[in-house]
Order: C-alpha cells, then structure tokens, then sequence
C-alpha cells in the first residue's frame, strides 16, 4: 500500500466513471495508518467541482444541483476551480469502509461532525479517489443528536441509475455501521476531546491541487 507523510498535499477525487473526474480537493495529510487516512484542509484549499454545483451554491438554489446530477448521468459536465470556503476540515477515511467521517471547525471551534457516504477509498499516486454517494449524516459536535441529510437528492440519483442497486445495499450497510459507532463512541466518536481540540496547523499553507487552473478561482461547496 502506498503510503503518504504528514504534512503532504493529498487529493482526494471524486471519479464517476473511469477517467471521469467529478471533484478535485487538495488535502494535506495528518495520519496515514492502517486505520485509515487523515487529512486536513482549511479555507483557501483549491477543489475543482462540477460548474453547475458551483452555480447552485453561489445561486441558494439547489434546483441547480439537481441539474448537476442530471449531467452526471448523462456523462457531460465540466469542472471549474474554486477553493474551500468558511470552514477547516478534519476528514477521516477508512479504507474498505462506505464513508467518511468529517468535522468542520469555525472559530468557535468544532461546528459538527458530517458521516459523507461514498466508496471505499482507491489509493492514487498522489491521493485517494472515492465518489460521494449523495446522503450524508449531520451530527451535533457533542454527539447528542443527529439527521439525515439530502435524502431528496440520494433518491434522484438512484432514480438516474448514478447509485447502483448494489451501491444502495452497501450504503444501507454503511448507515447501519455509523449509528452503530455513534451508539458505541466508537471509530473519532471515541475521542470526541481530542477532536474537537484540533485545529489546523498554521506553519502549513493551504494545499494546492498538482496542476492548479489558471483561470479565476470561485467559492466551492464546504458540506456540513
């Protein structure tokens, strides 16, 4: 297993199909064990996301979202640079597991946690690739409640075939495994002290994407 060092630029891809790439976000790595990866990014991280998802955040209007994933079944979308905005980010990724678990940090400190379901991880020379399964969990930062998140948009895309029949049983799974570590304070749910402690190292600057547009760069999606 290719291995990576602490403090590197990691990307993480969202690939669709082979050779379609759906997201770019760059990452710096803070632990890579068997456990998982860790990576970290704070506001100014370069990503590349589809335009038309770019469009929906700058709009308010998730109409436009829809529309993104319509593009995505039909193979036809193009990406556009943009960087992460308001929030530093703390995602943590098991390898053969059906999600991510992420928190999202303001000033105040830790704002929530955020269970993103997506494949299990594909290491890549310079990171992972893995594709967001749409449905997402938000999670009070004391872990003492928690909901579901764009069921809408999770049943439009099995609709449009992008979440496959056996995707869908591995992410009902996967829901099952979350709830099950959240119930157990199990998996980062075990020391929730020590994660909400954490904050982006400064020395560090914000990771850059290997080969960075040259065109002018927008807010992107900061999820949670």
């Amino acid at each position: 297993m290719h291995s990576f060092e602490t403090g590197q630029t990691v990307v993480r891809r969202d690939v669709h199909r082979p050779g379609r790439v759906w997201s770019e976000h760059a990452l710096r790595l803070v632990a890579d064990t068997s456990e998982g990866l860790v990576a970290a990014c704070p506001p100014g991280a370069e990503t590349r996301w589809p335009a038309l998802y770019i469009k929906a955040r700058e709009d308010g209007d998730r109409s436009v979202r829809t529309k993104a994933f319509d593009a995505m079944a039909s193979g036809e979308w193009e990406l556009a640079p943009a960087v992460w905005q308001e929030t530093e980010l703390l995602l943590w990724k098991p390898p053969t597991a059906w999600f991510s678990v992420n928190a999202f940090y303001t000033g105040d400190g830790l704002r929530n946690w955020y269970v993103n379901f997506e494949r299990p991880t594909v290491r890549t020379g310079d990171g992972f690739d893995t594709f967001d399964l749409t449905v997402d969990l938000l999670v009070a930062p004391d872990l003492s409640s928690w909901r579901w998140k764009d069921e809408d948009e999770y049943a439009h895309v099995r609709r449009l075939g992008i979440v496959t029949d056996t995707e869908h049983q591995a992410v009902d799974a996967a829901r099952d495994e979350v709830l099950a570590m959240l119930a157990e304070r199990s998996g980062p749910f075990a020391d929730t002290a020590a994660w909400s402690a954490w904050r982006w190292n400064p020395a560090w600057p914000a990771p850059r994407l290997p080969q960075p547009a040259a065109t002018a760069r927008r807010g992107a999606p900061t999820g949670g």
